[in-house]
């Protein structure tokens, strides 16, 4: 079928041959759910994306037809603009650990390496747990009193502190101590970079990573990325679990095991179920 809007020659379409393909017309039903989503946000006063506050107009609560799509995009720049300069603003604070601006607290890896300077007020923010225990009578020190994070090493603990200042991480740092740092998030209570670490695991998980990945999961409790992990083993079991790596992940993890197998055998039984 000729499509009038992907159609390579879309000039020469006309009634009654000026159809739209089932892939357009379902892209732009979800470009038109979202501008009305996006209208409905706006007019109860606060843009969820940057969670700045927006005057509210008569007609922001009525459908947005296609037409309105440019002023929408456009709309969607501002608010980019706008994350950006804030971002940009908070940016001083990565300034002040780099150059060691002021820094009151030393923070100690756990592989005996050099003692990183830290801002108190920022590790109190930015985790309850830090919080609580600057705030205990230990903590209540001279400049000069560190905190020992054991389960990290020299690498990791910079990684975190990167993350603590900046909210973001170079790709390699984040591949190479994603697992550690998830650990991290979890033990600290830092909500956002728990998320940040289960995005990029759940994007990154293929055959030769998911057996880690339930293992972090199983240690850190978390439902979403165990089930996403035992799912994936179940559609991929041969290539796993007559690998390497599976021999030398089952002595260790008993009773994960027995969770894939579970799995599988769930599966199994599904589908002969629904007769596949």
């Amino acid at each position: 079928m000729d499509c009038s809007i992907c159609s390579s020659m879309p000039f020469i379409l006309r009634p009654p041959r000026n159809t739209i393909c089932v892939a357009c017309y379902e892209g732009v039903r979800n470009v038109i759910t979202l501008m009305n989503k996006l209208a409905n946000d706006h007019s109860k006063g606060t843009d969820k994306a940057s969670n700045i506050p927006v005057a509210s107009s008569p007609n922001s609560c009525k459908p947005q037809p296609l037409a309105n799509l440019t002023k929408w995009i456009t709309s969607m720049k501002d608010i980019e603009d706008d994350l950006n300069k804030k971002i940009s603003f908070l940016s001083g604070l990565v300034v002040a650990f780099r150059d060691q601006i002021h820094t009151d607290i030393q923070l100690k890896p756990g592989d005996n390496g050099p003692c990183i300077p830290a801002h108190r007020a920022l590790l109190a923010a930015r985790s309850e747990i830090f919080r609580n225990m600057l705030d205990s009578d230990g903590c209540k020190a001279p400049p000069s009193d560190t905190i020992t994070l054991p389960e990290l090493n020299t690498e990791e603990l910079e990684s975190l502190l990167e993350f603590l200042y900046s909210g973001n991480l170079p790709l390699d740092k984040l591949e190479n101590h994603v697992y550690s740092l998830f650990a991290a998030a979890d033990k600290y209570e830092i909500p956002y970079l728990q998320d940040f670490c289960e995005q990029f695991m759940l994007s990154s998980l293929n055959t030769c990573n998911v057996l880690e990945i339930l293992e972090i999961s199983d240690v850190c409790s978390n439902k979403t990325l165990k089930e996403t992990a035992l799912n994936f083993i179940v559609r991929n079991i041969e290539d796993i679990v007559f690998s390497a790596k599976y021999e030398a992940f089952a002595p260790k993890n008993p009773h994960l095991g027995m969770q894939i197998t579970r799995a599988f055998l769930t599966d199994a039984k599904t589908k002969r179920i629904n007769g596949f």
